[in-house]
């Protein structure tokens, strides 16, 4: 049975396909992300908030992916002139103690990555993040409609309408085999302008320019 996958972190890890350009088997689709987008979300925190020098990545220690997106992460980090750590917590406990006591030190901020332990407590890491006046950049935009600061993330909704497209073409006959797994095409800034008013920040108008929506 031909199976289309809509959104996979990593479909060649978790053994779903054999490789992305040939996945060989009968199921095919599309990459959540591309590990080179955490780069990405370092460098837009450091747009949205020039002055961080210090980036906390909470991370989901069960989340086999978590270590390829520091990697990334980090090696961005010194022509940003910043300075990254892993934040990798189990519970809410552990968030707490270790946001507040990162916060302790100025000029820091965060990057949430995916993982089923940042959509458990999501509300409580928006928290966090205002209350210890943590610039935050989210995976998600879920965390930015909550109040959080920031998100760059696939558009969603577009990746299931391609997954559909691969439907139609595999009951025309293509087979999955052939049909490479692709990543997202379109990605989404979303800025919580309220947000980084409450935290003292000014956002720029060139950065503002770049978002696909401004929440006030």
């Amino acid at each position: 049975m031909p199976i289309v996958f809509p959104i996979i972190a990593d479909p060649v890890a978790a053994g779903f396909v054999d490789s992305l350009a040939r996945p060989g088997g009968n199921a095919t689709g599309f990459m959540l992300f591309e590990y080179g987008i955490s780069a990405k979300w370092l460098e837009l925190l450091k747009q949205i908030a020039p002055d961080i020098t210090r980036v906390a990545v909470l991370g989901d220690p069960a989340t086999p992916t978590g270590p390829a997106q520091f990697g990334f992460i980090q090696a961005a980090a010194p022509s940003l002139k910043v300075e990254v750590n892993t934040l990798n917590r189990r519970d809410a406990g552990d968030i707490e103690r270790a946001v507040a006591t990162f916060a302790q030190t100025p000029n820091g901020s965060l990057i949430v990555t995916p993982g089923s332990l940042a959509q458990l407590h999501r509300d409580l890491i928006v928290k966090l993040a205002a209350r210890h006046k943590l610039p935050a950049m989210y995976f998600d935009r879920l965390f930015v409609d909550a109040g959080g600061l920031a998100s760059y993330a696939p558009d969603r909704i577009e990746m299931y309408r391609s997954a559909a497209g691969y439907v139609d073409r595999i009951l025309k006959g293509e087979k999955p085999a052939e049909m490479p797994v692709q990543a997202p095409t379109k990605y989404d800034l979303v800025i919580n302008l309220k947000t980084a008013k409450a935290m003292g920040l000014t956002v720029s108008p060139t950065v503002l320019a770049r978002a696909d929506e401004v929440i006030d």
